[in-house]
């Protein structure tokens, strides 16, 4: 067994049973108002602290990773958005990396297959990161309807496109229905379960991998799992849920009463995740728009690129060395560019 993501586990359960157990002794106040504070205080000040370090970091050179030939004759044809000579190029760049994942759609994987070795596409990579962010990216923009009131026409409008699926079957002697089946978070849960069995399924993928890559997919499949298990079958008092969002972020706390444990729970694991976040590889969010090698133009053909800081050093060139050493050249039979008597007349003339 794994070692790896048996520690990521147990430390997710360690989490739950802390939640639970803290609610199961009244420790409400705890899990519903001092632990999200701390949390979004934490997740603030380190966010901001390694962005800041991060753009503190001096790149005199340009090091863009290209795929294309950059711009050259007239007659070469140029690629563009793989090599930006310009402002726009680049913005139509890291829009491209950003919002389609482009580099991961063009990852390879070699394979080795009866003595001839072939590369294929990491479609399935790409297809569970493109799911993964933007159905986690869909039930974040949901849930800001509980700290909102009255809730924003657009957070509306994206409920209905997400919940467009429902269940509902009604007769007069058997009535059955789903209020609303939001895909995101269904589409959630299917893509972390992927890429954690990709991490554990293929040799190569497991050999690199560690508990801190494990332990945040975990995290997030427990969030999802209980904001699930909250919605279609452990039902909480969403009126005391809202009435309790809403205190925090006005700074006017208020732990209402009936609101079930799932939710504490669910809560927990969404301020561990939102602490852990800045120490983690999850910085990736902010690190692609300050990465050297995405934002900068491929440029080096048309401008040459000093480092600024570079201090002046006082060369010693061969001519001077042999002006110093032209001598004992000379008695040690090395060659030199001018024989003795010819520099003792350039000497002379001087």
């Amino acid at each position: 067994m794994n070692k790896k993501y048996m520690v990521s586990f147990i430390a997710v359960f360690g989490l739950f049973l802390i939640a639970w157990g803290g609610v199961s002794l009244g420790l409400q106040w705890v899990f519903g108002v001092v632990i999200p504070y701390l949390a979004v205080l934490v997740f603030a000040i380190f966010f901001v602290r390694k962005v800041m370090g991060w753009s503190r970091s001096v790149v005199p050179f340009a090091i863009p990773t290209t795929g294309g030939q950059a711009k050259s004759f007239p007659w070469v044809r140029h690629a563009r958005f793989d090599t930006p000579d310009s402002r726009f190029e680049l913005l139509v760049r890291m829009a491209l990396e950003i919002l389609t994942f482009r580099s991961l759609f063009r990852n390879t994987r070699m394979k080795l297959s009866g003595g001839k070795l072939s590369y294929q596409l990491e479609i399935f990579l790409w297809v569970g990161a493109l799911a993964f962010h933007y159905a986690f990216l869909t039930v974040i923009l949901r849930h800001t309807r509980f700290f909102t009131e009255p809730v924003p026409w657009c957070v509306q409008l994206l409920e209905n496109v997400d919940s467009f699926f429902r269940i509902e079957i009604i007769y007069p002697q058997f009535q059955f229905g789903l209020p609303a089946v939001y895909l995101s978070g269904f589409v959630l849960l299917a893509a972390v379960v992927y890429l954690a069995i990709r991490r554990i399924v293929i040799p190569s993928v497991r050999y690199i991998s560690l508990a801190s890559d494990f332990f945040p997919l975990l995290l997030i499949f427990g969030i999802t799992f209980t904001g699930i298990m909250m919605r279609y079958v452990t039902k909480i008092d969403i009126n005391a849920a809202k009435q309790l969002t809403i205190g925090l972020v006005t700074f006017h706390p208020t732990v209402p009463e009936g609101i079930g444990a799932i939710f504490y729970i669910h809560l927990f694991f969404v301020s561990v995740l939102l602490a852990y976040f800045p120490f983690s590889k999850l910085m990736h969010l902010a690190g692609v728009f300050l990465s050297p090698t995405r934002n900068m133009l491929a440029s080096t053909r048309a401008y040459r690129h000093v480092n600024p800081w570079n201090y002046p050093v006082k060369v010693h060139t061969y001519e001077e060395y042999e002006d110093e050493f032209r001598e004992k050249m000379v008695e040690a039979g090395l060659p030199v560019d001018k024989p003795l008597e010819a520099s003792a007349e350039a000497a002379e003339k001087e």
